[in-house]
Order: structure tokens, then sequence, then C-alpha cells
């Protein structure tokens, strides 16, 4: 009886591990048909936009918000450092956070999932990026029609007099004030990025811009936003309501998940990369 056990167990460790090798063509299988079918909603659309997030930055290095031991909101509470009233209160610990992040992401660059979109652009098959990053990586990519509906790192504004400087300027000034805050060469109040902080609302002009793209898309191409911060979060519904397909691709679960046409979990650059050949592929119709 032993050794009819230990046949057995020989035999089902090579079950199991075909059993997973079976899985794994599954999924590689049901990864290549979203990245064919999110193509073939290209090719037939009339306007293409795409929504991208912090997940879209990751592979460049900057950490996201709010993913599980890894997000930037995990380790500090943002109403502490990234609130508007933490700027007013106190603008030399507010700067200490914001000067560590310029620094951090000045140096950063564009990774792949930012130039399959300004690829796209390019071929004229992406109408425009609404972005919620402030990280200026979409520019560096090449994408023209960019709306940062939070901002953008790129200068940073006096709430008094209106200078506003740009960010080469602000990091000298940084390094040149004795508690690290930006002033303001006219009035001398401390500077403010130019970024949607919270407790502020979204510059009207980019958000209405963003939402006009929305309702004209035939395809939303959501990349690496969790959609749930409001009210970016609610741009697909109207491209949705309009008979638009919106199409996520991020790794973790999002509230709009159950209206996807095409949903993809993979890593955002091989998603995207993907995407863009298939799209190189003769069209199979």
């Amino acid at each position: 009886m032993a050794g009819a056990e230990a046949i057995t167990g020989a035999q089902r460790a090579p079950e199991g591990a075909l059993a997973a090798q079976d899985h794994a063509r599954e999924e590689l299988a049901a990864q290549d048909r979203a990245r064919e079918h999110l193509a073939a909603l290209i090719r037939e659309a009339g306007s293409v936009v795409a929504l991208t997030g912090a997940g879209i930055s990751v592979p460049s290095g900057i950490p996201d918000f709010r993913s599980p031991g890894t997000g930037l909101w995990e380790r500090m509470d943002p109403t502490e450092v990234a609130h508007i009233d933490a700027f007013r209160a106190d603008p030399a610990r507010f700067w200490g956070f914001y000067g560590e992040r310029f620094a951090s992401l000045i140096e950063k660059r564009p990774n792949g999932a930012h130039a399959v979109l300004a690829e796209l652009e390019r071929r004229g098959l992406l109408d425009g990026v609404i972005t919620q990053n402030v990280d200026m990586l979409h520019r560096r990519a090449g994408t023209r029609e960019l709306v940062e509906v939070h901002g953008s790192i790129a200068t940073s504004s006096c709430l008094v007099c209106g200078r506003t400087v740009a960010l080469a300027a602000a990091r000298a000034l940084i390094a040149a004030e004795p508690d690290g805050v930006p002033r303001c060469a006219e009035c001398r109040e401390p500077l403010k990025p130019d970024v949607v902080l919270f407790g502020e609302l979204l510059p009207q002009p980019a958000f209405a811009r963003a939402r006009e793209l929305c309702e004209g898309a035939d395809v939303l191409l959501c990349v690496g936003s969790s959609l749930e911060v409001h009210p970016v979060a609610g741009l697909p519904l109207p491209t949705r309501e309009r008979g638009g397909a919106v199409a996520i691709v991020t790794q973790g679960p999002t509230p709009l998940d159950g209206i996807a046409a095409v949903r993809m979990r993979g890593d955002v650059v091989a998603e995207l990369e993907g995407v863009l050949g298939a799209l190189d592929r003769p069209d199979p119709a």
C-alpha cells in the first residue's frame, strides 16, 4: 500500500504542474483576446480619449497614492501635507513635503505606456489625454492634446498677486530660502505649486474640456486610475451613457469595472504595448 501511495503522489505532482500550465495558457489567451478587442474598438472608433491616473506613472518609479503598503497616502496623512489649509497654516511643513516631491519627480522619465498614448495620438487614433497626474510625464512623452485636471508641478504661483514662476525657478527659491519656502519676488508671500490640493476645486476650464472629450468619445481608455477620486471618477459615465465603450487598464479593482467593455489587469506598459502591437497587425476583418 505504501508503494501505491508513493506512486499516486508522484502522479499528482505532474498533474498539478500541467493544470498550472493550462491555467497560465488560458490567462495569456484571454489577455491576447482583450488586447485584440481593444485594438478593434480603437480602429472602429471616431473618437478615442484616454483618462490616466497615478498607476500609469508607477513604472517610471513614481509610487501611486492608495496601493496597500506602497501608496503615498499609506505613509502619511494627506490632510497634513497636501491640503490647502495645511499650506496656509504651515507653509514650511507643506514645502518640506512638496520640495522633496519636486526633487523626486524632476528626474523621472516617461515609460512605455506614456509613449504608446503619444504614438496613438501621432497616428491620429487618439484625440487627447486627460490626466489626474501632476508629474509632466505625458508632456515629456510628446502628448499634445493634454488636459491636466489636477494641475501640474510645471509652475508655482502667488495666491496674493498672481505672479507665476516655472519649476526650475521654484526649486532655486526652495534652495535659497532658509525655511525652504519659495516666496514671491513681488510681495514675499509663499508660492503654491499649481496643483489641485485637497480642499480645492478643480480648474473649471480643464474639467469642462475633459467632460467635453468624454462626452464625444466612442472609446474612453482609462489607464492606471482607481476611478475613486471625484469628480474625475465620474468622467467615464457620460461616455457610457452616450453609447461609447469604456476600457479599463489598471491592476486594482475600480467601482466602474461592471460597465467596462474591456477590462485588462496586467502591467500597464505591457498591456498598452500589446494593444499597439495588435493595431500594427492586419485587421482580421
